[in-house]
Formats: C-alpha cells, sequence, structure tokens
C-alpha cells in the first residue's frame, strides 16, 4: 500500500499494491491492520455503493458530531473526480480543497477525515462508487454546503449544462452561510 500526502494534512490517498498477469488482477481493497498503522486509527462500520451516471454531483455532505463520520472512497467501475473540502473553523486550510481523479483503471482510493465536507462529480459514462465510514449513517446531523460555492472555487470537470443534482443537493448554503463547522481541535478520525 502506498501512501501519499496531499496539500491538506490529514486527507491521503492510497494506492494497493495491484498484482497483474493474462487473467486479470488483484488487489487487496481494505486491511484494517495496515490501514491503522500507516494511515489511522479508525474502525469503520458502515459500506455504502452508489451507482451515478455522467455528470451527477452528489455533495458536499459532512455529518455533524456525535455522528460524524470518516470515510474512505473508492470507485469499482468508471471515474469521479473526488473532492474533500476543509471546514474545521480556524484551520490554516479552512475553506481548502483536494480534488483527485479516481478510476477504476488508477485503483485509488481517497481517505477523508472527520472536518471535511465531501462530494464527487461523475466523469465517465457510469459509475459505481464505494465508501467506508467510521461511524453510522445518522440522518438528524446531515450537513452540507453548496457544491458551487464561488469561494471555494472547484472545478468538478463538468460542463455546467451537463451538471445533475438531487433537489437536496442543488439548495445548500455557501459555506461563508454554513451555521455549522467543525473546530480546528476536533478529532480529525
Amino acid at each position: 500500500m502506498n501512501i501519499i500526502e496531499t496539500d491538506i494534512k490529514g486527507v491521503m490517498i492510497i494506492e494497493p499494491r495491484l498484482f497483474s498477469d493474462e487473467r486479470g488482477h488483484f488487489f487487496e481493497s481494505f486491511n484494517q491492520d495496515i490501514f491503522v498503522e500507516k494511515v489511522c486509527k479508525t474502525m469503520f462500520v458502515q459500506d455504502n455503493e452508489s451507482k451515478s451516471s455522467y455528470g451527477v454531483i452528489r455533495g458536499l455532505h459532512f455529518q455533524k458530531p456525535p455522528f460524524a463520520q470518516s470515510k474512505l472512497v473508492r470507485v469499482v467501475k468508471g471515474a469521479v473526480l473526488d473532492v474533500a473540502v476543509d471546514i474545521r473553523r480556524n484551520s490554516p486550510f479552512f475553506g481548502k480543497h483536494v480534488s483527485v481523479e479516481l478510476t477504476e483503471d488508477n485503483h485509488r482510493q481517497l481517505f477523508i477525515p472527520r472536518g471535511f465536507a465531501h462530494g464527487f462529480s461523475v466523469l465517465s459514462e457510469e459509475v459505481v462508487f464505494q465508501y467506508k465510514c467510521d461511524n453510522l449513517y445518522a440522518p438528524q446531523c446531515e450537513g452540507a454546503i453548496a457544491w458551487n460555492d464561488p469561494d471555494l472555487g472547484i472545478d468538478w470537470k463538468i460542463p455546467m449544462e451537463k451538471v445533475v443534482l438531487s433537489e437536496k443537493d442543488s439548495c445548500h448554503s455557501a459555506l461563508k452561510d454554513t451555521d455549522w463547522l467543525f473546530d480546528y481541535h476536533d478529532k480529525l478520525y
């Protein structure tokens, strides 16, 4: 497993070791002991999967304490631009984001700690997206910020006329107008 630090401390790209031959390929997508040793001490408790088509943008979502979540995300089929936004007040990276292309061919995963909003845009005709969470889904603790907040300056790599949003994701507030944020000293994992 190769761990790549991003420009924001705590957000990490994980590249598994791939074994290929004439039959195809094999890789270990997750190993708890190695993850704890090389990335962080967390225990994932829920796995989710979504299927989406080109132009879909999901996000930018987070959960508030006591159900805040760290996520480990990956693409099984297709390609996405995956985005993590630091929403920790007083963080030196507040309002900054990391964006990483995750594809079925590069097998990369992205670890997003607590204190970040998360979203992705679908770059391929179709995508199957999987993610692990270290806390259970709690609808009463849902939070979100606008995917198109101009202060964030995220290039989703999708032409505006091709963007597909849920009704819910089309009406979130900008980061500066969000009524709940993490504190910088809040535990990341």
